[in-house]
């Protein structure tokens, strides 16, 4: 019963959020979605900022889960939109209020993994040293950490998925370069 409530919780506030931004949410709104009083909301989150903080969280450990093989930069960016692409206006209402520190907490974590992942597979049976994986993951990281914030500022206007596969065209064969690069030094 426990899990169903806490559920039942989150999915009230994602619905609302995606009706309305956060700053026009309260604590009676998402206990009147959902059916539960008031002592039950607080019983399993200390505030409105803690749940959008603990959504975050489930959101990058289902996608951190969804992901355990990463093939490409491409599906690296993927990865990283999906929750925003899932819930737009949930996503832009997180965006544009005073949490938005959480949302691009959940951002990075996400693309560390994802690109991680990644980078290991591609890097497997290779010889780099470790401050060079380390600066392989963090370029691409910021790569696509950079591309979905900018995208998120546009109001996510436009077609995130599209424009970061031309740019995956433009720099196709950068990441073996730099992996040989590592290799010879």
């Amino acid at each position: 019963m426990a899990s169903y409530t806490k559920k039942a919780i989150r999915d009230a506030f994602i619905k609302l959020l995606n009706e309305r931004p956060l700053s026009q949410i309260t604590v009676r709104d998402i206990v009147d979605t959902c059916g539960v009083n008031r002592n039950t909301f607080y019983y399993y989150f200390q505030d409105i900022p803690q749940l959008v903080e603990t959504i975050v969280d489930e959101a990058a450990d289902q996608v951190i889960s969804r992901y355990p093989f990463v093939d490409s930069v491409e599906d690296c960016l993927n990865a990283a939109v999906g929750f925003a692409l899932e819930n737009r206006k949930a996503a832009l209402h997180i965006y544009h209020s005073v949490n938005r520190d959480i949302y691009e907490q959940y951002q990075w974590r996400v693309c560390e993994r994802v690109v991680t992942t990644y980078v290991d597979g591609v890097l497997s049976g290779r010889t780099v040293s470790e401050p060079d994986r380390r600066l392989i993951i963090d370029y691409l990281k910021c790569m696509c950490f950079g591309f979905i914030i900018g995208w998120l500022a546009t109001g996510m206007q436009e077609g995130i998925q599209s424009r970061f596969h031309r740019l995956c065209e433009l720099k196709h064969g950068d990441l073996e370069a730099m992996i040989s690069r590592c290799e010879k030094k």
